[in-house]
């Protein structure tokens, strides 16, 4: 994990100070790292360490956009557009492995954002797309990409909210843009 400065600012410091008097004193014997930094974060109104880190990231984000697009590899995605029918239905699991992950995308984005899914819910939605009838493995190589958070029962999967690849953006839009032949 990289080390960057995140800086921490209070609009009221003696307010500061007496909740995080408060937090320390409920506690019976010294805080862990991370319950600090919460107890930190709480203390200037924020709800937790997590929750005030990604704040500062997207503000910057938003102050400092990235200058450019990434490039598109257009020959790349030629070949990636093999692997779909008329439909948008993966039809065959790619041989190379760099070929797989932008595959994978496309079906990242035919799952519902923000929703919770069953695992007979997302194996509906993964069996509708693809034609060489292995879902379940598309659905492991979706965990392990991080493009689907399940819980550890396995009950429950959810579509991780994340910005493709240029390629996979670039497949995901042409797919998107072909005529329905179904």
């Amino acid at each position: 994990m990289s080390r960057t400065a995140l800086p921490f600012q209070t609009q009221d410091i003696s307010a500061f100070a007496r909740s995080l008097r408060a937090q320390l004193s409920q506690c019976e014997q010294p805080p862990s790292h991370v319950e600090l930094l919460n107890m930190l974060a709480q203390s200037a109104g924020h709800r937790n360490f997590q929750s005030w880190r990604a704040q500062i990231a997207a503000r910057d984000l938003l102050d400092n956009p990235p200058a450019e697009p990434a490039p598109v590899d257009y020959v790349l995605l030629k070949q990636l557009m093999r692997y779909f029918d008329a439909n948008g239905r993966l039809t065959r699991w790619p041989g190379k492995f760099s070929h797989r992950e932008p595959c994978l995308w496309v079906l990242w984005s035919k799952l519902p954002p923000r929703q919770a899914l069953s695992e007979d819910g997302i194996n509906r939605i993964l069996q509708a797309n693809h034609l060489f009838r292995d879902h379940a493995l598309l659905r492991r190589m979706m965990c392990d990409a991080g493009m689907v958070a399940r819980t550890a029962n396995g009950r429950e999967y959810r579509r991780v909210e994340r910005r493709p690849p240029a390629e996979a953006a670039a497949l995901i839009h042409q797919l998107g843009a072909r005529p329905n032949r179904g």
